[in-house]
């Protein structure tokens, strides 16, 4: 893969979807970082159930931590591993109020000191709610990444930097987005639906699947 295979995946997806963004449903960063929170190892369409109900309630980290962790447990049962997201939401709106005025902060140090926080949940702050280029690999970005040949790599970390290294500096700020669309809906783990992929004959996966 080079940077001129690279340039024109970039441009093909930004041509196909020009301002892509998250699918999860929020208003606000807050909201934002709930939702992420939430979203770890559940479907994004199960978190936006659960938060369309949660934030007309409470959105603000003051209203969340006035509902308790039971409290907050009856608005996100339905999504797994909902005992330790709500002792980890309870914690960070703790932490917000106390260390950061209420307001989700905007660098990463700060970010990942949250509980519930880890370096994709960063990232994806960082860049969807105070646009910053940041890549968050997640299994979608990492199967794609190392598929494609764009930026292979054996663990997140090492894709991440491959990514920031070689994509263009006009695609990083929307590349991750592009790139778990793809994943998700494309570029599937069991059988990727190659005939309809608009970047196939740039990607170097080898086994491709033929239309039926």
């Amino acid at each position: 893969m080079n940077k001129t295979k690279r340039t024109e995946i970039f441009t093909r997806l930004r041509a196909q979807n020009p301002k892509p963004t998250t699918e999860l449903n929020y208003q606000s960063p807050f909201e934002l970082l709930i939702a992420v929170i939430l979203s770890a190892q559940a479907t994004d369409v199960g978190v936006n159930k659960a938060t369309d109900k949660l934030y007309p309630v409470a959105n603000t980290p003051e209203a969340i931590l006035a509902l308790g962790e039971k409290g907050l447990k009856q608005y996100i049962k339905t999504i797994g591993l909902f005992n330790s997201k709500a002792a980890n939401i309870i914690k960070t709106c703790r932490m917000l109020i106390e260390q950061h005025g209420s307001e989700v902060p905007q660098d990463r140090e700060s970010l990942e000191a949250l509980p519930g926080v880890g370096r994709k949940t960063a990232n994806v702050i960082l860049n969807t709610a105070f646009g910053q280029p940041t890549i968050a690999v997640d299994t979608h970005i990492f199967r794609v990444s190392n598929r494609t040949g764009i930026a292979p790599g054996k663990n997140v970390v090492e894709v991440e930097k491959k990514l920031t290294k070689f994509i263009p500096d006009e695609f990083k700020l929307d590349a991750h987005h592009w790139l778990i669309l793809l994943g998700r809906y494309v570029c599937k783990a069991r059988r990727p639906d190659c005939p309809t992929c608009i970047i196939a004959d740039l990607c170097e996966y080898r086994p491709k699947t033929k239309s039926d």
